[in-house]
Formats: structure tokens, sequence, C-alpha cells
């Protein structure tokens, strides 16, 4: 219990023990894979725009990110020699040639249908076919897809993708693969992902975490989740780096995703496999607990962790300042941050960041001033996440004009609002009566090149909407529809009778 704030984390207490007493752990609120962010939900629907616990342990696929990028380069020539015989300007000129058929290929894709034959037309250019060129088109296809397209987005893809692996001197890299497995995913086709699966096998590509990430995150929504696991567990073509092992990358994809029975599973069949558990799987297995609020077993695993020779890391420690936050426990937080220091783990402005939110959930908005000041002293300039938590605590508080005096000095300090901060300005300016203030700022943000989520246009939609200015959410509404976002949703923000 909390009978002792005062002490050191390093007296020897348990963490544990010190957070018992939280009784539950933060709502989150997230879309599926790359294509956004996670982000925390107030209980109210509005996120303040601050990635979870879950968002952190992502950072470990950045090396992934890094091998296919190799890859990618590998496969378009870009490589050392090329490199040290071509000038700057001869490689730019590359680049831009490649791009140019890029473009021209999307737009004989885009033609295709009865008396075009795209193929044959495609074959006509006699275009020297590369896997950059390939990435390009692909990317195109990807970029471009709309609820009211993706079929057809899906068909161009895969006949370009077929078209492309029949040229002479080309064969399809895995990063190929993973982006017409991507389109496939946006169009919903998972039995084609599955048969891509199948053919990457067949065709000597590993199967790596980032294709399990792209199938698990896709088919965990159509109820294929445990199949997709239970294959990736047997395959002998998993290439799970740069994790230690192939559970790890699987219990990295589930956490994300919040599929925490999978999760338990797969830790099971980890164990009857003997493998050990690492810091990694710790970290995923406590968040996923957590999470479930099965409290007991996050002490118990935290306290198995130590016993395992496993010290806190700065995952860990993320993780137990949101919960000394949320739990409103400011001076076991300020604790542990001194225990971070004296173990070498010093607090960044993620930690702070995280303990800041915490305590603005839990509405102690002057201890959240009183961190943010820290962390500043501490030499930790905060960002615009950062910032935007401390927007959102205020509005959420019904502080507006100090949310408005946060926002001012964050433009000040050259920190440039995301569409987060931005729909919690529109929020606040709502909920002080200034609906004028509310849409200019919707225009604010486009034109400073924010584009808006669903969430943006719902929250001044639904705001305007209950202040009886039926006309003015019906606009916010046409303007959405116009510049082609989000129209397959527009359904759920137009279920309101008229006065």
């Amino acid at each position: 219990m909390f009978s002792s704030l005062a002490a050191p984390w390093s007296s020897g207490r348990s963490i544990s023990i010190a957070i018992q007493t939280i009784s539950s752990f933060f709502g989150v609120s997230r879309t599926i894979c790359s294509r956004s962010r996670t982000t925390f939900d107030n209980g109210d629907g509005v996120d303040s725009g601050f990635g979870c616990f879950e968002d952190h342990l992502n950072e470990s696929w950045k090396s992934l990110d890094f091998v296919e990028e190799k890859e990618e380069k590998l496969a378009i020539g870009i490589n050392s020699r090329f490199q040290q015989k071509q000038n700057f300007s001869s490689r730019c000129s590359f680049i831009d040639n490649v791009r140019n058929d890029g473009r021209r290929i999307l737009e004989i894709l885009w033609q295709d249908g009865p008396g075009f034959d795209a193929k044959a037309t495609l074959d006509d250019l006699q275009l020297k076919l590369s896997g950059f060129l390939v990435r390009e088109v692909l990317l195109g296809i990807l970029t471009n897809i709309s609820y009211a397209n993706k079929e057809r987005s899906a068909k161009l893809g895969f006949k370009f993708f077929v078209w492309s692996s029949q040229q002479q001197n080309y064969r399809h890299t895995t990063n190929a693969y993973h982006l017409i497995m991507k389109i496939f995913a946006e169009a919903e086709e998972f039995k084609a992902m599955c048969r891509l699966l199948d053919e990457m096998i067949d065709k000597g590509h590993p199967t790596s975490a980032r294709t399990f990430n792209i199938l698990i995150c896709t088919c965990g929504e159509a109820g294929l989740a445990k199949k997709v696991v239970e294959r990736f567990i047997k395959s002998k073509t998993f290439n799970y780096r740069p994790f230690k092992h192939s559970f790890n990358a699987i219990l990295h994809s589930l956490v994300g995703l919040h599929q925490y029975k999978l999760i338990e599973w797969v830790y099971q069949q980890m164990l009857v496999e003997c493998h050990s558990p690492d810091i990694l799987t710790y970290n995923i297995l406590m968040c996923s607990k957590y999470r479930q609020g099965k409290l007991d077993q996050f002490h118990r695993l935290l306290d198995e962790m130590g016993r395992n020779g496993f010290s806190p890391d700065f995952h860990t420690f993320n993780l137990l300042l949101h919960v000394l936050g949320k739990g409103d426990k400011p001076l076991a937080a300020l604790n542990l941050l001194n225990h971070m220091k004296e173990v070498g783990c010093h607090p960044t402005v993620l930690h702070f960041t995280t303990l800041i939110d915490g305590l603005s959930r839990a509405g102690n908005l002057e201890a959240c001033n009183y961190f943010f000041d820290e962390m500043i002293k501490h030499g930790c300039m905060p960002d615009v996440v950062c910032y935007t938590v401390m927007i959102t605590g205020y509005v959420v508080a019904g502080e507006f004009e100090m949310a408005q005096g946060i926002f001012n000095e964050m433009i000040s300090k050259g920190q440039l609002p995301n569409v987060f901060t931005y729909n919690s300005m529109i929020r606040g300016f709502c909920m002080a009566g200034k609906f004028e203030e509310a849409c200019l700022m919707l225009k604010e943000m486009e034109g400073r090149g924010c584009n808006p989520n669903f969430l943006v246009y719902s929250t001044l939609v639904s705001y305007l909407r209950n202040a009886g200015k039926l006309s003015q959410a019906h606009e916010i509404i046409k303007i959405m529809v116009e510049k082609g976002r989000y129209a397959h949703l527009v359904s759920k923000i137009k279920r309101y009778r008229r006065c």
C-alpha cells in the first residue's frame, strides 16, 4: 500500500506493492495497424493524441523498417557501387524517371476496363522493371484507396502484381508482397492475403515479423487471428528479427490489437516449448494483464520479473508511471522518477508525458503543472504530444482559457499542432460556445496541411447538432464528403432527428 510514499523506491520495497491500489488501466481507442496511431480516449470519445504503452513497445519495429529499406535499395540497384560511380544529380534523375514511369503505369491501370487492355498497353511501354518502380506503383494504389474504390484498387493492384512478375529480369521482393498484402487488407480480401503468404513461402521469401503484423492486424478483425498465430508458430520460414524469438514477435503484435486472450494462449505455448520470457515478454504480459483489470496477475508478473533477474527497463518504467499517475499518486511517481535516475535510466519527455497524462485523467491538474515544469528543469523540452496532453486535460476540466494559453505557447515554441491537438482545441471552442472559432480552426488546420480525421469532423458536427445549429452541422458533413473523406462513415454522424 501507499503508507510510506516518502520512502525512496530504492529502499527495497517492491514496486508492485506500491501500485496495488490502482484499480483500472487506461482506455484506448485504436485503428488498424499503420493506418492511424493508437490514442488514449478520455472516456467521452475524445482522443488526447497520446500514444499508449503499446506504441512505445513498437519502437523495436524501427529496425524492421531498416531491413526492408535496405532490401528495396538492393532491388532498385542503389547499392554502394552505384553510389560511388554516380553523382548526386544523376541519382536524382534516375529516381525522377522511375517515378514518372510509375505515374504512367498508374494512369494506364486506372483506364483498365471493357475496350481497354491495360496489360497490352503496359507491354507496349517496354519499361525496364525494377523493385523501386514496382514499389512506386503499388504505393500509388495503396495511398489512393478509398471506401468507394477499394474493390477496384485490389483488382488493379493484383493485375499489376501478376503482370510485373511475368517480366524478364525481374523478381518480386518481400516488400512487394507486403505492399500488395496491404492493398488486399484495405479491401478486406482476407483469403487473397493468405494465398499471397503461400506464394511468398513457395517462392523462397522468408515470412518476417512485418508479414505477421500485416496479416494479424487484418485477420484479427475477421476472427481468423488464432489460425494466423498457429500458422506462424509452426512456420519454419518465419524470420522474426529483431526479436529474441518468434513468440515475442507474435506477442508484440497481439498487444497492439488488444488480443488479450490470444496473448495468454501464445505465452502458454511459449512456455510449453521451453522458451523463457525476457523483459520484452514481461512488459507485454503486464500491459495485457493490467488492461484486462487482472491486477493480481499483473503484480505477480512484476514480482516474477524481479525474481528472474530482470530490472525494469525504459518501457516498464513508462507503464508504472502511467499507473501511478492514473491512480493520482504524484509523490510515488516522484520517488519512481528519482529511482530511475539512480539506476541510470534518466526520464525522458516520454516518461514525463506518460505521467502527466495519467494525472490529467485523475483530474490532478496541479500535479500536471508541477511535473510539466520539472520536465523542463531536467532539460526535457515538451513536444507536440506533451502539449496536447496538457491542452486536453484543461479542455476536459472546462478550463479552456488555460488550454488556449498552452496552445499559444506551443506555437510560439515552434511546435506544430497535430490532428489530436486541433481536435482538443475544436472541442474546447465548442464547449465554450465559440462555434465560429471552432469552424475557423478546422480551416486553419487544413491550411497548415494537417488533414482532419473522422474524430475531428464528428466532434464538431456533434457539438453543432446539440447546440441546434443543424445547418452548420450539415455544412461540415458536406465539406467532409466533398473532400472524399470518410463518406462511408457519414451515417454515423447523421443519426439525429431534426428539432
